[in-house]
């Protein structure tokens, strides 16, 4: 129950901070478009890299090389355009919790999702590096990894049904602007910390 609960905790620290996955996630739930499938994609896949973390992590290092440089200047190229296509929404402005359109169909929805999940340093120094370096110190390793992979999934189901609590905020166009901004910004902050070092 201790590996659990370190898990579950260690988990949570990680993943509450505001991200790429983490604000695309409040959108789906502002706009209650795809909310479960966004969820599950994502939380399914923390949980895919989480035991990658605590059970191979050394060996992807001796495997690929060269795979944390390839995803540090590929996730920032993918950050930034992504951050543009936000500040262009943002300046463009007109949008309101009701604005249905806006929505995109199922799967470029969970495209955007994927991209944002599996093209993110962000996310495998996270769940790869990070929890596998502090699943280390448990000699129950998979009962750490479940407490991590729960700590996901209840993370992304409350981000994304709980994003409906703040519906009438959101019916005022200002503040659709600012959340674009403000996901912009968090793109581009991320992007030139990956591309600075």
């Amino acid at each position: 129950m201790q590996a659990y609960l370190a898990g579950l905790g260690t988990g949570l620290s990680l993943i509450v901070a505001i991200g790429a996955q983490n604000a695309f996630v409040l959108r789906q739930g502002l706009l209650r478009a795809h909310v479960f499938a966004v969820c599950l994609f994502c939380a399914l896949s923390d949980a895919v890299l989480i035991a990658a973390g605590v059970f191979g992590a050394d060996l992807l290092s001796d495997i690929a090389p060269w795979f944390s440089e390839a995803m540090r200047w590929g996730g920032a190229a993918f950050l930034i355009v992504y951050g543009l296509r936000a500040a262009r929404s943002a300046l463009a402005g007109g949008e309101t919790m009701r604005a249905s359109g806006r929505a995109a169909p199922l799967w470029p929805t969970l495209a955007t999702a994927a991209a944002l999940t599996w093209a993110n340093p962000h996310v495998y120094l996270d769940t790869v590096v990070l929890l596998g370096a502090v699943s280390a110190g448990f000699e129950d390793r998979p009962a750490f990894a479940g407490g991590a992979v729960t700590g996901s999934f209840l993370f992304f189901f409350a981000l994304g049904y709980g994003a409906r609590l703040l519906e009438p905020v959101f019916a005022r166009p200002m503040a659709w602007r600012v959340l674009d901004m403000a996901i912009a910004a968090i793109m581009w902050s991320i992007a030139a910390k990956l591309l600075l070092g």
